[in-house]
């Protein structure tokens, strides 16, 4: 009996040991998969960019697209202040060829290409503590080594961890509304003096309307 207990006892360390050894590998790799796309952005390689990217973050540069293309400015209005530059942001910087022939890969490629996906999103900026359940993983956001209050999302696909870029999008959210109000100026002329200080163009009443 007794030695079934201590057989019973080396296989649970080994096993024990075997996922922590798995567990510390896939941190690793979610660590990797965002230094990957870190690199890329930092770099303006923003196809390669793109492949260290999920599925969520590609749909929502699609749902962008289909805004900049059809929401008149009744609907413009009722976006987050986010929504409202992406959209303010590529109808303001980018052609009607450009936008009607874009699917939304390929309007992230631009964005990060043109400086929409700026390089200050990831300079300085690292994974700390990783958490993972099963095909999800999230990242603990650290800025020039320092912990901040929120994660990144990660989430296996195609054998591989790829980055949800929306995961912290409601902080950005909240950062921008910040911004505006401390400005003194409402939403929408924060927003314009914001793109006319990074185009050197003020946007015109075109900006509200349907690219089609």
């Amino acid at each position: 009996m007794t030695t079934k207990i201590k057989i019973l006892g080396v296989l649970f360390l080994l096993l024990t040991g075997q996922l922590t050894y798995g567990q510390k590998s896939e941190e690793k790799l979610v660590k990797k998969s965002f230094d990957n796309y870190k690199s890329a952005i930092l770099n303006d390689k923003g196809e390669e960019a793109v492949n260290y990217v999920d599925s969520r973050t590609i749909k929502y540069y699609s749902d962008i697209l289909e805004l900049v293309k059809s929401a008149d400015s009744a609907k413009v209005e009722t976006l987050s202040i986010l929504d409202k530059l992406m959209v303010f942001s590529i109808r303001h910087r980018t052609s009607k060829n450009d936008i009607l022939s874009f699917d939304g890969k390929s309007l992230l490629v631009y964005a990060i290409k043109s400086g929409m996906v700026g390089k200050n999103s990831v300079a300085n900026n690292s994974i700390g503590k990783v958490i993972i359940e099963s095909e999800f993983a999230k990242g603990q956001f650290l800025a020039n080594g320092q912990k901040a209050p929120f994660y990144f999302h990660f989430y296996r696909e195609e054998g591989q961890w790829k980055i949800d870029l929306t995961s912290i999008f409601p902080v950005s959210t909240m950062a921008f509304k910040k911004m505006a109000d401390e400005s003194g100026e409402n939403q929408n002329d924060y927003l314009f003096s914001l793109l006319e200080m990074i185009t050197g163009k003020k946007p015109g009443t075109e900006i509200w309307q349907p690219i089609n």
